[in-house]
């Protein structure tokens, strides 16, 4: 894997642009706005292959699949949320068989990732929550990422930061919405 340290740093200057009056067509302000897309562009995909290359990087350390990885994460965030995952839920989250899903969580439940719960207002629900172990182990890998995340985040306001928030979440939209369209998963968008 590649040091991110020695990642090039692409930076646009834009601002020359920005302060240039537009022509009469306006040519100006679409170089700008073209320019500008392309760059945000170029950062998404460099932060999706980083994110994964993280991801796997993890996946490795712990003896895991990417598939279990990614199980991980869609639970960690459901319980976020305050609705946990069901083994089917989860299933339609991965894209997998209802057998390929039950793999899918023996293996993290057998390794201290997940348990299953009954639901306490449905016994006959299954709930899968993140174990106290791999809240743990995943504390140990991700903890200095929170301190550098948490620096970035402090150089925006709450504002830029709702902005920032709102353009994620509508990246995410159109890319689930894409790939439903293309694969013809039926894998949440969101």
């Amino acid at each position: 894997m590649g040091n991110p340290e020695s990642a090039p740093t692409v930076r646009y200057r834009l601002t020359s642009e920005r302060s240039a009056p537009p022509t009469a067509g306006g040519e100006r302000r679409e170089t700008t706005r073209a320019t500008l897309a392309a760059a945000v562009e170029a950062a998404l995909r460099g932060l999706t292959v980083e994110s994964e290359k993280l991801a796997h990087a993890f996946a490795d350390r712990h003896d895991l699949h990417f598939t279990d990885f990614a199980a991980l994460v869609h639970i960690m965030d459901a319980e976020g949320r305050g609705s946990p995952l069901t083994p089917g839920g989860l299933g339609i989250e991965l894209g997998l068989s209802s057998g390929a899903t039950t793999g899918v969580i023996d293996r993290l439940e057998d390794k201290g990732h997940v348990r299953r719960d009954r639901d306490d207002a449905d016994r006959r629900k299954i709930n899968l929550r993140y174990a106290d172990r791999g809240a743990a182990l995943a504390m140990e890998f991700f903890g200095g990422l929170r301190a550098s995340r948490d620096a970035v985040l402090d150089q925006f306001s709450d504002d830029e930061l709702q902005r920032v928030l709102h353009f994620m979440t509508e990246m995410r939209r159109i890319l689930a919405e894409h790939r439903t369209r293309v694969s013809g998963d039926p894998g949440s968008a969101g």
